[in-house]
């Protein structure tokens, strides 16, 4: 199974007030989150994680040692402490900035960044991006939540959990 999740910021603090995250301590969202994700992640299926994993973290590896299954990284702009560990890396299946993921015959486009338009834009692809959390108010949200094959999949969007295809379709339809 396929999972999608993006912008967890594990151990940063400032995180909570700037998307009005609705937990009372970094510990209580990181701890919610990694149980949220066990809950239904297992070993044996990906998760196509869209940028900023973690930031201000002291001990990213604590994170990724939690989480099941195997993990993709799509690098995102709070992701450099990350990238520059090998240590870290060694946790991951790939780490890349785009990635064209088949989901079951579904072709999804997955980068950090929201995008206007993307190869297969066309042809029925679907875009999954992260980056602008739960910003509803600012230039770019305004602009791509018209555009109908383009997903947010931030943690503050769809429930702080990785979801499926499925689910994430279902979500934004709501």
């Amino acid at each position: 199974m396929n999972y999608y999740i993006a912008d967890t910021h594990f151990g940063h603090s400032n995180i909570l007030r700037m998307s009005n995250r609705p937990f009372n301590t970094i510990e209580e969202m990181d701890k919610a989150i990694i149980e949220n994700w066990n809950g239904r992640v297992t070993d044996k299926d990906d998760v196509y994680i869209l940028g900023d994993f973690s930031y201000k973290s002291k001990d990213p590896i604590s994170y990724l040692k939690q989480l099941n299954g195997r993990k993709h990284l799509i690098a995102g702009n709070h992701d450099s402490k990350l990238l520059k560990d090998p240590a870290c890396m060694d946790y991951f299946v790939e780490v890349v900035d785009l990635k064209m993921v088949n989901d079951n015959g579904t072709q999804i486009v997955c980068c950090h960044y929201p995008m206007v338009e993307w190869n297969g834009y066309y042809r029925n692809v679907l875009h999954f991006y992260g980056h602008i959390h739960n910003n509803f108010h600012n230039e770019t949200n305004q602009y791509i939540s018209k555009i109908k094959k383009a997903y947010n999949v931030g943690v503050d969007i769809i429930g702080f959990m990785p979801r499926t295809l499925k689910e994430i379709s279902a979500l934004t339809a709501s």
